[in-house]
């Protein structure tokens, strides 16, 4: 037993999936809609959610999320990557750290989230990342903090679903082998054989913000049917008309199974987007 051991159970309280919803977005976007005013936005994040994705920075602000009894758990992401500043059409994925995990294990973070992106076609690039991502994962074992490794590729939003499939496939084993405890990734047309193939947890991100609510459940419920522990959603669990009531009904299609019509129909939660 060791704090990391200790931390990883509650964060899947008694062996549940887990739900983590990000709020991290202005790290790279700005501000976005619904998370204009992070302090707001904090608000309206349910307490039946596990864990709440953040950056570096925000945790000092948004101290009233976490500390209280049975709060979500504040997840830090340790690493800034040009692979997320899509609207500057940025896709060399040059990384740098942002914070050490010292320095958010002092700001009150329990978990962190360190970002890799391999197949950039610059081998001194996919080096230098590996060298970003090891250092962290391995101070954060020093420390018995969690890491949540995400694999993002370039060219996310053009490649096709076999090259996608291909990438979070051999990626995500890759991450797991250099020394993660779970992984954060998009879900792909072959899932169950990416969930199958890593030794440790995998969550499914919620990627770009769907028509409908029940769109996004429904990924949520596929996500967990090809073997996920849980999901990270962002834009589709803030950027809705009750995100609390979204957050319950994304709990209870990730944790107990209900369908996501169930879901909806249980807490109040209309088909709209």
């Amino acid at each position: 037993m060791n704090g990391k051991s200790l931390r990883l159970e509650k964060l899947f309280n008694k062996s549940d999936n887990a739900v983590i919803v990000a709020i991290d977005h202005g790290m790279f976007d700005g501000p976005i809609p619904g998370m204009i005013n992070l302090q707001e936005t904090a608000k309206k994040i349910n307490p039946c959610v596990d864990g709440v994705l953040l950056s570096p920075g925000m945790l000092k602000h948004l101290r009233p999320a976490f500390n209280s009894k049975g709060a979500p758990m504040p997840i830090v992401r340790l690493n800034w990557s040009s692979v997320y500043c899509f609207h500057w059409n940025y896709n060399q994925a040059y990384t740098v750290i942002a914070q050490t995990v010292e320095e958010a294990v002092a700001n009150g973070a329990e978990i962190v989230l360190v970002s890799l992106t391999l197949q950039t076609g610059s081998e001194k690039t996919d080096t230098e990342n590996v060298k970003v991502y090891s250092r962290l994962v391995n101070d954060a074992a020093k420390l018995g903090i969690p890491v949540i490794g995400e694999y993002f590729p370039t060219h996310s939003g053009t490649i096709s679903k076999e090259q996608m499939h291909e990438q979070v496939f051999s990626s995500c084993r890759i991450l797991s082998e250099l020394g993660c405890d779970m992984i954060k990734t998009f879900y792909t047309n072959d899932f169950k054989k990416v969930t199958e193939s890593c030794p440790v947890p995998v969550f499914g991100l919620g990627a770009d913000k769907t028509p409908t609510q029940v769109e996004a459940l429904q990924l949520a419920y596929d996500e967990i049917r090809d073997g996920a522990r849980g999901v990270v959603f962002g834009r589709n669990a803030i950027q809705v008309p009750n995100p609390a009531g979204f957050q319950a009904a994304l709990c209870d299609v990730v944790k107990n199974n209900l369908s996501p019509r169930d879901a909806m129909e249980k807490h109040g939660i209309s088909d709209e987007g």
